[in-house]
């Protein structure tokens, strides 16, 4: 069984691409914190996050470096021939869904939408007008 399940933050802004068949892909790293003793500092680890098509624009739509999320997925290594002829190879997380946590970090030139779409091939997380993690009260429906 590949399944990956992080929570961290943001450590770069979402990049989001389209592939030459109009696919988005959104790409961007995710610092999670080691567990740590008494006697050790805090560190943490880097991963690179993948997601596709929906859930790509909602995280370029929706998060910046800081955000706190929870990273539902699975690992991926692939690898290529570089420029010098050596191949290289890419370990990266796929994401299935992506549930925000925690407030919104400030972040001036974002303009966070209140009603994101949601992903066809995913269960990603809405955020609530209010912030992140919010959940809407059972009588209300989602508006899109």
């Amino acid at each position: 069984m590949n399944k990956v399940i992080l929570a961290g933050r943001l450590a770069t802004d979402p990049e989001v691409r389209y592939t030459q068949t109009g696919k988005a892909v959104a790409s961007f790293r995710l610092a999670v914190n080691k567990r740590f003793s008494r006697d050790q500092q805090n560190n943490a680890d880097f991963f690179t996050i993948i997601a596709w098509q929906k859930l790509a624009e909602i995280c370029g739509n929706n998060l910046v470096k800081g955000s706190q999320i929870l990273v539902d997925g699975y690992l991926q290594i692939r690898s290529y021939d570089a420029q010098d002829g050596s191949k290289r190879y890419v370990t990266e997380v796929i994401a299935n869904d992506i549930e925000f946590m925690g407030s919104r970090p400030t972040h001036s030139d974002n303009n966070y939408s209140n009603a994101p779409e949601q992903s066809n091939s995913s269960n990603a997380s809405a955020p609530a007008a209010a912030s992140f993690g919010s959940e809407l009260p059972p009588d209300e429906e989602i508006p899109f």
